[in-house]
């Protein structure tokens, strides 16, 4: 079973997805045929580089399967001992992301919220950003996001509970197919304390409608 330090830091290299300047040469020049064979023309001033700039977007926009080894900085909860604290919520949010999908490799973006009810550990409010675009900049689908989300946050801090609610817009059903302009997808994870009491998710999404 992967571990969490593998998931947030990948140790093997400096560089994890390090590719060699031949490799990257030749994806430069199947980048090129294909965009030629759908009408672009390479030769123009504006054009003749955009397969290495398309490349090197790809790549940033991908950057989560680096890693980020600043998630594992956590920190003893501030609730006293003797304090329950079952009903004290920590809420993060709106937090933008952007991502690929994995079916068409097209955008899809938006924002999070995030809510956690601490255990025996807390993390800094930066590391909630940083543990959505940790998932978010990789390939994936919006309702496998939320879930990579609220499992890490468990394995990180050891909550009582995680809430996490996502929306986007999808360009894969906006630029293609359907053709829907207007519609967002709404995905909520709910984990622990959150899970059992209806109040604690009533409460979270007061406090997040509240934001907009």
């Amino acid at each position: 079973m992967t571990s969490v330090i593998e998931l947030i830091s990948p140790a093997a290299e400096a560089e994890p997805r390090a590719v060699a300047s031949e490799d990257w040469r030749r994806f430069e020049g199947y980048v090129g045929e294909i965009f030629t064979a759908l009408g672009m023309d390479l030769s123009a001033p504006g054009t003749r580089e955009t397969p290495h700039r398309f490349l090197q977007a790809l790549r940033d926009a991908t950057a989560g399967y680096d890693g980020d080894p600043k998630l594992r900085t956590v920190f003893a909860s501030e609730r006293p001992p003797a304090v329950d604290g079952s009903h004290s919520q920590i809420i993060e949010g709106p937090i933008v992301f952007h991502a690929l999908c994995e079916h068409h490799a097209l955008p899809f973006f938006g924002v999070a919220h995030i809510g956690y009810i601490a255990g025996p550990e807390i993390i800094g409010i930066s590391k909630l950003t940083r543990l959505v675009r940790l998932y978010a900049r990789r390939f994936t689908v919006q309702e496998r996001l939320g879930e990579q989300v609220a499992d890490l946050l468990e394995e990180l801090v050891r909550p009582r509970g995680v809430a996490v609610r996502l929306e986007a817009a999808h360009l894969c059903t906006q630029m293609r197919g359907v053709a829907e302009h207007e519609s967002r997808t709404v995905t909520t994870f709910w984990r622990g304390l959150y899970d059992e009491r209806a109040e604690l998710r009533a409460e979270f999404m007061a406090e997040i409608g509240s934001r907009r």
